[in-house]
């Protein structure tokens, strides 16, 4: 069984552009996330939303989410890595790894990336100003507006920019899939609890994980050009029997 997940993630390693966005291709585009911003804003997507949300719930008890106690807890506890503490504890233990690997670029660039994505969030946030869903009772408190969905967002920004950088660090392919498809199922975990908990529209998740995947996508393609010109450290020497496993 190791044997076979090492030789998968080597596989799938080879293949860093596609599992980068590998929370939706199509959703990467800036252009789908601009075509739902219109639907949002018309309305059209209420009713789907609507829908979705009622189909989370018990039909006796709007309350009361599908599944047991504990599911809803687990749900809870998966948010939170969305959260902004978590995040920004995953992000300077990013950084404090790649200072530790002595890139010093790197972990500035991995700063300004994130940063410059929350900034994005609450720009957008404050821009459509969506209020928040008023269907079903909330999970958990909330602060801001909702579209679109801040925790969407900023896990595909931090987790998928920093697993892409450190990705960019490593020379063995199947370290590079295993960060990168972690990267992408928090991702995904953290969007699904965000409806799940009656916290946003569905839209606002989809929305989120465009942006942000994008955002990704884009500080990706970025890190890799300045790593080609030098701006930025390269790739790990890998050992002997690192290279044996990737070979094996």
């Amino acid at each position: 069984m190791p044997h076979l997940l090492s030789s998968l993630f080597t596989r799938l390693g080879k293949f860093e552009l596609p599992l980068l966005v590998l929370p939706g291709l199509a959703a990467a585009a800036l252009w789908g996330f601009v075509a739902l911003v219109d639907e949002v804003l018309e309305g059209e997507v209420h009713d789907i939303d609507s829908r979705l949300l009622f189909a989370l719930r018990n039909p006796q008890d709007a309350s009361d989410p599908l599944g047991p106690r504990w599911f809803e807890e687990l749900m809870r506890d998966i948010t939170a890595f969305g959260g902004t503490g978590p995040l920004t504890f995953i992000t300077l233990a990013g950084m404090i790894y790649l200072l530790l690997r002595r890139r010093l670029r790197t972990a500035l660039f991995l700063f300004a990336a994130i940063s410059g994505g929350q900034l994005l969030s609450s720009l957008l946030k404050l821009g459509f100003d969506r209020p928040r869903p008023d269907l079903v009772p909330h999970g958990m408190t909330v602060y801001s507006a909702s579209f679109p969905s801040g925790h969407a967002m900023m896990t595909a920004i931090v987790y998928l920019t920093l697993a892409a950088l450190l990705a960019r660090s490593e020379s063995r392919h199947r370290l590079k899939a295993f960060l990168l498809l972690l990267a992408a199922s928090v991702t995904l975990m953290v969007g699904l609890s965000r409806v799940y908990l009656g916290v946003h529209w569905p839209s606002d998740v989809l929305g989120g994980w465009m942006i942000g995947s994008a955002w990704a996508a884009v500080c990706w393609t970025l890190a890799v050009l300045l790593q080609r010109r030098g701006e930025l450290e390269g790739e790990s020497a890998p050992s002997p029997d690192d290279q044996a496993g990737d070979r094996s």
